[in-house]
């Protein structure tokens, strides 16, 4: 974990090529109000598109890392945690747009039952209706 001020939560944004998309995302997380604390990371997978000075002109707050090149996304995410002053992780994608309540109602549940060793919010398609993102668990078949 990252030195300094413990935190409620920690994002962390995995984004390569994606400015648009990502500002949405920022946007929607900076525009919820919460009653947490938080900070956001975006690792950037070598972005060739202006993600990287849009992150650095529109939302300095922003922890970012800047790689060279696309090291995926799992390595991407991996890079973020360790610098992470949060209690709790949350990998967000940055098609992303967080609605209002959804940090406090994470951070709440987690509080709440200790007992648990992930939560997740549900997710939405644009028309609000319930995308499924979860699948059976991986076997040798499968």
């Amino acid at each position: 974990m990252g030195s300094g001020v413990i935190l409620d939560l920690t994002i962390v944004i995995v984004n390569w090529n994606t400015s648009e998309l990502l500002f949405q995302c920022l946007n929607s997380i900076y525009s919820t109000s919460t009653r947490f604390s938080f900070e956001v990371i975006v690792v950037d997978n070598g972005s060739r598109d202006d993600s990287v000075s849009m992150l650095e002109n529109k939302f300095p707050a922003v922890i970012l890392i800047k790689n060279a090149q696309n090291f995926g996304f799992a390595h991407a995410n991996n890079q973020g945690l360790p610098i992470a002053r949060g209690r709790y992780f949350l990998l967000l994608n940055s098609d992303t747009i967080v609605l209002p309540n959804v940090f406090d109602m994470l951070v709440q549940t987690a509080d709440e039952h200790p007992e648990l060793g992930a939560v997740g919010p549900e997710i939405l398609n644009l028309d609000g209706t319930v995308q499924e993102s979860w699948a059976s668990f991986p076997s040798i078949l499968s």
